[in-house]
């Protein structure tokens, strides 16, 4: 089906409708959110529902990265989590929310900690013009009170995923130079929406700036998000991209399911994956679809 021995998704959600904790995106209704209308996904997503979405793939672990729980709910989800990874098998690994702006960060990342298989923190700081005018995540790149919460991480050995848009790269980049230890995904590859010739070389040279840095790797995911009906050709030039200004080994693959339902069923994602990957050597391939991702989350 695929010419890969090993899957580890490096970027996927669960989610329980039913559980205590709260996900308002996921209950509100008529909402068009930036990767289109959730209606399609607003049920439950348990590990059952996920492995029989990868089928037969050789899916051998997977990153659980935070849903936008309601505010205050950040640690029932990693319990949650936690427990499910010890019942189930899966995830392999989680990264949480927590607002690393927050004066008593130190005791919240404790809490966290409770859970075996947490190893980061994503605190999403940009989705998308629209989107951020509203949360104001923006400013969180200006505020000295993040970049703190950058370096507890750092101090406690947990890695940051980095989720913003292409105009945010520049001030990123120099947010992360000041914070050179903590480990650093840069997820979706960005989040290229603007395909224009500007747009383009916008986001590439925040790709690059990024990629200077020596702590930070990027996830290439959820390409669905901007381009719904996505296949090899449409994406080869920017997937091509992503690898060049991070190389191979600094590369990890995941599905972003099941927000990527919208856009594709889970077996496509990783054919068009491997088909875009052909190019590469089988270590370089081994390191897209499984190494990167094992090692930089610690499975």
């Amino acid at each position: 089906m695929i010419a890969i021995d090993r899957i580890v998704d490096a970027h996927h959600h669960l989610w329980d409708l039913s559980a205590t904790h709260h996900y308002p995106w996921l209950t509100e209704r008529g909402v068009h959110r930036f990767f289109g209308d959730p209606i399609p996904i607003q049920r439950d997503y348990l590990v059952p529902d996920f492995r029989a979405d990868f089928e037969i793939l050789p899916v051998v672990g997977s990153v659980h990265i935070q849903v936008g729980v309601a505010p205050g709910d950040e640690l029932g989800e990693t319990i949650w989590l936690e427990g499910l990874a010890q019942a189930e098998g899966l995830p392999s690994a989680i990264v949480a929310h927590a607002d690393l702006s927050r004066s008593d960060i130190e005791h919240l990342l404790d809490e966290h900690q409770r859970a075996s298989k947490l190893r980061g923190i994503r605190q999403i700081v940009g989705r998308s013009l629209r989107e951020d005018a509203l949360t104001g995540t923006a400013r969180l790149l200006d505020d000295p009170a993040f970049l703190a919460g950058l370096n507890a991480l750092s101090r406690r050995g947990l890695s940051f995923d980095l989720q913003l848009i292409p105009t945010q790269m520049t001030s990123a980049a120099k947010l992360l130079a000041q914070a050179p230890d903590i480990p650093v995904a840069l997820c979706h590859g960005g989040s290229l929406s603007d395909f224009t010739p500007e747009g383009i070389a916008l986001w590439q040279d925040g790709l690059r700036q990024l990629a200077r840095l020596p702590n930070v790797i990027c996830k290439i995911s959820g390409f669905g998000m901007w381009v719904p009906g996505w296949s090899e050709n449409t994406v080869r030039d920017q997937f091509l991209r992503i690898v060049d200004a991070f190389g191979p080994e600094r590369i990890a693959l995941g599905s972003n399911f099941p927000v990527e339902k919208l856009a594709s069923d889970y077996v496509s994602v990783w054919q068009r994956y491997d088909g875009l990957a052909r190019s590469f050597s089988p270590d370089e391939r081994e390191m897209m679809f499984a190494g990167t991702a094992e090692r930089f989350y610690r499975i």
